[in-house]
C-alpha cells in the first residue's frame, strides 16, 4: 500500500515600493496588493499610515530594526504557509531599497513573487521641493548614495560630470560631501538644495551653495536628499509644497472622527497636519420607544417630510430602518430636507437625493427660510419627522409649526462629553503645541475646555459662526478667524486665507514657527 502527501500550496510574495513618504504617492497596484494581503511586513514607525489599505484581519510583521536577511526570512516563512505576503519597502525598492535581496531569497526558496515599483525619493523629494532634476539645458542626472554604509563615491568623476547630482542620505555628511565636490573641481558658488523629511508635511528645504551649506543646514534633520546644480535656481518659481497656506501647521480638530474626516482632508490639502480630538460621544436615547414609533410611522406613510439636521441623525434613522431589514426604499414618498452639505452627502450615500438643502445659511434658520408653508390643497400629509440630538434648540420646531406643519420632535441620539484626550495632547493644547484650533460649534468649545483645558494664547482660534465666537470669548479665548458662513469647509478655507496672509507678512519663518513667534511678541507687548 502506498500513501501520498499533499504538498502545501505556496503563497505569493509581492515586494512593494511604498513611495518616499507622502501616503498619496502609493501606486494603485501597491494599494491593491495591500488590500489582498494576509501578511504585511512593514516598518510601522515610518509607514503605518499605509496599513489603511489593508483588511482588518491582516497580520502585521513590524520589521523596524530588521536587516535585509531578517526581512527576507520573515517574508519567505509566511509565504511557505500559503499566505499572500506584501513586503513594503521605502521609495522604489529597486533603487537602493533591498528589492534584490528579498527577491533572490524568494527565488532560492521557489516562492512565487512579483515586484511593484514605487515612486523614488531620488526624484520625488526634489519635485516636492520645486526643483525638476532636468530642464531644457540639463539632461543628465546622477544619483549617488552617500550614506554612512555606502562605499566612497568617485568624487573626481562626480565633480567633473555635467548635469544634476542627486545625493541620498546626505544630511549628516553634507559638509564632507560639499568639501569633496569643491576639492575636485565644482565651483564653491554652485547651488545646492538640501531637503529633510521630503514629501511629508514636515518637509524642510535649505538652499545654499557648496561653500556655505554646512553652516546653513546646521540643525536640519536626517534623512535628507540634496540636489546640486543649476536646476536649483528653479525653486524660487516652482516651490509649491512648502508654500501651501497652512504648510506644517499643526491644527486641532475637536470633532468626532466621522465628522472630522472631510474637514481634516481639506486641511491636509492646505498643507496642515490635523489632529482629531473627539469632544463629544454619540449614544442612543435613554428611552428608545419614541424613536421606534417614529420609524414605524415613517415606513407606514405617516410623514410628508423628514428633516435631518446632522450626520448623526441620518445615521440613527438609517440604523433603525436597517434593523427592520429594510433599506432606503422605506422612505419612498417622503420628502427629505437636510441642514448642510455634509448631512446631505450622508443622505446621498444612502441612495437618496434630498429635496431641500438651504440655499443660503446652512443652519436651521436657513432651512426654514426655504421651507414651504403647509397647503391643505396640495399637501396630502401635514406631519414632519424631526430626528435630532437631545440638546438641539427649538428653533426649527417653532418655525415649522408657524408654517402650519405638525412636528414629531424625537430624540434620535444623545451627545455626551467625550473622555479626556491623552496626556500629550492635553499638554500640547495648553502649551502652544497647536498652531490653530478649529471650533465648529459652541459645544465643541465648551467640551474641549472641559476635558483638556483652554488652548494656549499662541494658538490661532478659528470658529464657524458668531454664536461659537461668543462662546469662545466668554471662556476667555481670542477669536482670530470667523467663517463667512456657518460651514466647516468655509471655516477651513478662512483659516487657509489667514495662514496665507501670515506667510506673506513673514516669509523668513516657516508658517507654524512664524505663527508662534508673532504670538510670543503679542504676549510680551501685553505684559
Amino acid at each position: 500500500m502506498t500513501t501520498s502527501r499533499t504538498k502545501k500550496k505556496l503563497g505569493l510574495v509581492t515586494i512593494v515600493g511604498g513611495g518616499p513618504g507622502d501616503p498619496g504617492l502609493l501606486t494603485l497596484r501597491a494599494a491593491e496588493a495591500l488590500a489582498d494581503a494576509d501578511v504585511v511586513v512593514i516598518d510601522r514607525i515610518a509607514r503605518d499610515q499605509l496599513l489603511t489599505h489593508c483588511r482588518d484581519d491582516v497580520e502585521v510583521v513590524d520589521a523596524a530594526g530588521f536587516d535585509h536577511a531578517e526581512r527576507a526570512r520573515a517574508v519567505v516563512t509566511a509565504a511557505k504557509e500559503g499566505r499572500r505576503v506584501v513586503s513594503l519597502l521605502d521609495g522604489d525598492p529597486s533603487l537602493l531599497g533591498g528589492l534584490a535581496e528579498e527577491a533572490e531569497a524568494c527565488a532560492r526558496s521557489k516562492v512565487p513573487f512579483e515586484l511593484v515599483p514605487g515612486v523614488t525619493s531620488a526624484t520625488a523629494v526634489a519635485t516636492y521641493a520645486g526643483i525638476p532634476v532636468t530642464d531644457k539645458k540639463t539632461h543628465a542626472v546622477h544619483i549617488v548614495d552617500v550614506g554612512p554604509d555606502a562605499p566612497e563615491p568617485d568624487w573626481a568623476t562626480l565633480a567633473s560630470t555635467p548635469g544634476t547630482l542627486v545625493l541620498l542620505n546626505c544630511v549628516r555628511s553634507i559638509g564632507k560631501v560639499a568639501g569633496a565636490l569643491n576639492e575636485h573641481g565644482r565651483k564653491p558658488e554652485t547651488q545646492i538644495a538640501l531637503t529633510a523629511d521630503g514629501t511629508t508635511r514636515q518637509q524642510h528645504t535649505v538652499v545654499s551653495t557648496l561653500d556655505n551649506v554646512e553652516r546653513d543646514a546646521a540643525g536640519v534633520g536626517a534623512p535628507g536628499v540634496a540636489v546640486v546644480g543649476d536646476v536649483v535656481r528653479l525653486r524660487d518659481k516652482l516651490s509649491w509644497w512648502e508654500t501651501k497656506p497652512l504648510f506644517g501647521w499643526k491644527v486641532l480638530v475637536p470633532r468626532t472622527k466621522e465628522q472630522a474626516a472631510a474637514l481634516s482632508d481639506q486641511l491636509i490639502s492646505y498643507g496642515a497636519v490635523p489632529v482629531e480630538v473627539p469632544t463629544i460621544a454619540v449614544e442612543p436615547p435613554r428611552t428608545p420607544q419614541a424613536m421606534d414609533r417614529a420609524i414605524r410611522g415613517l415606513v407606514s406613510g405617516r410623514y410628508a417630510w423628514i428633516a435631518f439636521t446632522s450626520v448623526n441623525a441620518v445615521r440613527a434613522v438609517r440604523e433603525k430602518i436597517e434593523e427592520l431589514g429594510l433599506d432606503a426604499r422605506a422612505l419612498a414618498g417622503v420628502k427629505v430636507a437636510c441642514v448642510g452639505e455634509q448631512t446631505a452627502d450622508a443622505v446621498r450615500a444612502w441612495g437618496i437625493t434630498p429635496e431641500l438643502v438651504p440655499s443660503g445659511e446652512q443652519s436651521s434658520d436657513g432651512l426654514l427660510a426655504d421651507w414651504p408653508a403647509y397647503d391643505d390643497v396640495f399637501d396630502a400629509l401635514d406631519r414632519v419627522f424631526l430626528p435630532r440630538a437631545d440638546i438641539a434648540t427649538e428653533t426649527l420646531v417653532a418655525g415649522l409649526v408657524e408654517r402650519g406643519w405638525q412636528v414629531d420632535d424625537v430624540t434620535a441620539y444623545r451627545t455626551v462629553r467625550a473622555a479626556p484626550p491623552p496626556a500629550d495632547i492635553r499638554e500640547a493644547i495648553k502649551t502652544g503645541g497647536f498652531d490653530a484650533v478649529l471650533f465648529t460649534s459652541s459645544s465643541t468649545v465648551r467640551n474641549l475646555v472641559g476635558i483638556a483645558g483652554k488652548p494656549h494664547a499662541s494658538s490661532v482660534i478659528a470658529v464657524i459662526g458668531p454664536q461659537t465666537a461668543k462662546t469662545a470669548e466668554e471662556l476667555g479665548l481670542r477669536v482670530d478667524v470667523l467663517a463667512p458662513k456657518p460651514s466647516a469647509s468655509l471655516l477651513a478655507e478662512a483659516l487657509a486665507e489667514f495662514g496665507r496672509s501670515r506667510r506673506e507678512a513673514d516669509e523668513t519663518l516657516p508658517p507654524g514657527k512664524a505663527n508662534r513667534a508673532k504670538a510670543a511678541t503679542r504676549l510680551k507687548k501685553s505684559k
